[in-house]
C-alpha cells in the first residue's frame, strides 16, 4: 500500500472545507448550499425558532458547530478539554437578537479560519490531527443538513 503524500491529502482536505463551509462546487452539496452560503440567508428572528417542541433553534445549531470547532482544535493540538458539557448550548441558547445572531455567527467563521490555519501547520503523522479534520468535516456537513432540514420546516 502506499501512503497519499501530504500535500494531497491536505488538498483534498481544503477542498472539502471549501465545499462544506465556503462555497459548494458539486464535490457533495448542490450549489448555493454549504453553511456559510445557508446561514446568509437565515435571519435572527428564524434562527430563533425551534423546530419543534423537542428540538433547538438554528441558533443552538450555529453555536454548537462552533463549540464543536473549537474543541477539536484543541483535540487536534494535543490540548483537549476536560469536562465538556455538550449539553450547554442545546439548553442555554434559544432566541436571539440580530447583534447576537450576527456575533454567533462570527464565531463560527472565526473558529473555522483557526481550523483551517491550524489545518496548514499539520505535519499529519498523528492520527489525531486526520482523525480531527476528517471529524469536523463529517460533524459540519451533518449539522448543515440539521440546518437546511429546519429551514424546509420552518419556511
Amino acid at each position: 500500500m502506499n501512503p497519499i503524500p501530504a500535500e494531497i491529502f491536505l488538498k483534498s482536505i481544503r477542498a472539502l472545507f471549501t465545499e462544506t463551509f465556503d462555497q459548494s462546487h458539486g464535490i457533495y452539496l448542490d450549489r448555493g448550499t454549504s453553511l456559510f452560503e445557508t446561514l446568509n440567508t437565515i435571519t435572527a428572528e428564524t434562527a430563533s425558532i425551534p423546530v419543534s417542541a423537542t428540538c433547538a433553534t438554528l441558533a443552538a445549531q450555529v453555536e454548537h458547530t462552533a463549540f464543536y470547532i473549537d474543541v477539536l482544535i484543541r483535540y487536534i493540538t494535543g490540548d483537549p478539554p476536560r469536562n465538556v458539557d455538550w449539553g450547554d448550548i442545546w439548553n442555554r441558547v434559544s432566541a436571539v437578537t440580530p447583534e447576537e445572531w450576527e456575533a454567533s455567527k462570527g464565531r463560527l467563521k472565526e473558529n473555522y479560519q483557526r481550523l483551517v490555519t491550524v489545518t496548514d501547520g499539520l505535519s499529519w503523522e498523528s492520527e489525531n490531527h486526520v482523525n480531527g479534520v476528517i471529524a469536523v468535516i463529517a460533524h459540519t456537513a451533518y449539522h448543515l443538513g440539521e440546518i437546511r432540514q429546519a429551514l424546509c420546516t420552518l419556511r
